[in-house]
């Protein structure tokens, strides 16, 4: 009987060892397993969001339209009062500015048309500060006034906003009268530093900054698409770093 109990102790020992092993492995499987489907998720969300950066940074870069190749001005188009001169004369390039020499008045007019961006333009008075302007929502037909707002240029009056030829803004209280004043003192620079004027544009609402001063604010425009355009009015003045960012909507 003695022999007997110590075979069925040893079997019953045995078992059990049997059994706690295989307790012990399927939870270092299980462990693993574990392990291995976490590892497998943060390389996954880690490449997804690698991916994401690229794809956004991507984006972002197509959105920038550089309306100046600093070049040339192919991609513009150009209307002068006096359209017997050759708009060769009036704007030309050297050396990635663009000069317009003010005479006879005009304007340089982008070929497309565009709606919700942010436009930057940097300027200067080579010789004198005189007057000139920068164009948003330009509509054809071309004409020495057309309906546009004009974000003014005029020495002394950068940031002000001209309504022509019937375009309109809520800030017109006056009907009788196309301008509306910026809202602070001028911030342009003197006569032969570069300044930088950003115009927003988003619907129907336009935004002017001088210099990095917030001058203006139009809303309810009536018109919220159309050529961008640059100014020739009087006297020499000079662009350059002319390109737009697309708003998202």
């Amino acid at each position: 009987m003695s022999g007997k109990g110590s075979r069925q102790r040893a079997r019953r020992l045995n078992v059990s060892k049997y059994f706690n092993y295989t307790i012990m492995k399927t939870r270092t499987v299980k462990l693993i397993t574990i392990a291995t489907v976490i590892l497998i998720t943060i390389s996954l969300s880690s490449t997804a969001q690698s991916k994401g950066k690229k794809g956004k940074d991507k984006k972002v870069k197509s959105e920038t339209i550089q309306l100046f190749n600093g070049k040339d001005l192919s991609n513009w188009t150009f209307f002068l009062k006096d359209q017997s001169v050759d708009p060769a004369k009036v704007f030309t390039v050297k050396d990635g500015v663009i000069n317009i020499s003010g005479d006879p008045f005009g304007y340089m007019r982008t070929r497309e048309k565009y709606s919700d961006y942010k436009l930057h333009v940097e300027w200067r008075w080579p010789v004198e500060a005189t007057n000139s302007g920068v164009f948003v929502h330009g509509q054809e037909p071309d004409a020495i006034w057309l309906k546009c707002i004009e974000c003014q240029l005029m020495a002394g009056n950068a940031g002000d906003f001209v309504c022509m030829n019937g375009a309109d803004i809520n800030e017109r209280s006056d009907k009788t009268k196309a301008v509306v004043k910026k809202k602070a003192e001028s911030t342009e620079k003197p006569v032969g530093e570069w300044n930088t004027m950003e115009v927003t544009c988003k619907g129907n609402i336009v935004e002017v900054y001088v210099n990095g001063v917030l001058q203006n604010i139009g809303t309810n425009s009536n018109i919220s698409s159309g050529s961008i355009c640059l100014q020739s009015e009087g006297k020499d003045i000079q662009f350059r770093n002319v390109f737009i960012t697309k708003l998202k909507k």
